[in-house]
């Protein structure tokens, strides 16, 4: 399985690919998508979408993660990263990707076994888990890759509970 994992910004979105198989993740691809900050917003969503739309055509993903919004005390950025949200998640359905969305909380304590984990501790499991050199950067495209291994994980763990419900329903 191919997950693609996704940090919304208002000026760098985040991304990072995975390959996934029963036992283990391995590391596609990372990076930022960037806009200018004096561009329009909607020419900013525009150049979103498309980098996501070329994600989606080059690695061709199973699955989409994506950081939900956490509570802003800015109302404008929120609503702004809630904008590139919708053009990241918009890109995905119309390239036939499923999405899926994880709270900050969700993704360090799926990953880190602890939900107030910090940047630098997630960015040191991403980087033992993946088995890379360095700690993959800039922070968007770790954090892109959290979400990534968070859906793995996830999906991974109740793919093994509906077997295991499934035998249990047969042996009855």
């Amino acid at each position: 399985m191919i997950i693609l994992g996704i940090d919304p910004g208002v000026i760098s979105t985040g991304y990072g690919a995975i390959k996934t198989d029963e036992r283990r993740a391995s590391l596609l691809n990372f990076g930022v998508i960037k806009v200018e900050r004096e561009q329009e917003l909607p020419s900013r969503l525009n150049k979103i979408y498309q980098g996501i739309a070329g994600l989606c055509d080059q690695l061709r993903p199973d699955a989409l993660a994506i950081e939900e919004i956490y509570f802003s005390k800015n109302a404008r950025t929120a609503l702004t990263v809630g904008h590139t949200r919708a053009a990241v998640i918009l890109a995905a359905v119309h390239h036939g990707v499923e999405v899926f969305a994880y709270t900050p909380l969700q993704i360090k304590q799926t990953i880190s076994g602890y939900g107030r984990a910090d940047k630098r501790q997630m960015q040191k499991i991403i980087k033992m888990i993946l088995g890379l050199q360095e700690i993959p950067r800039p922070d968007h495209a770790a954090d892109a890759l959290g979400a990534a291994l968070c859906h793995y994980y996830i999906s991974r763990t109740t793919a093994r509970m509906l077997h295991r419900a499934t035998e249990w329903g047969e042996e009855r």
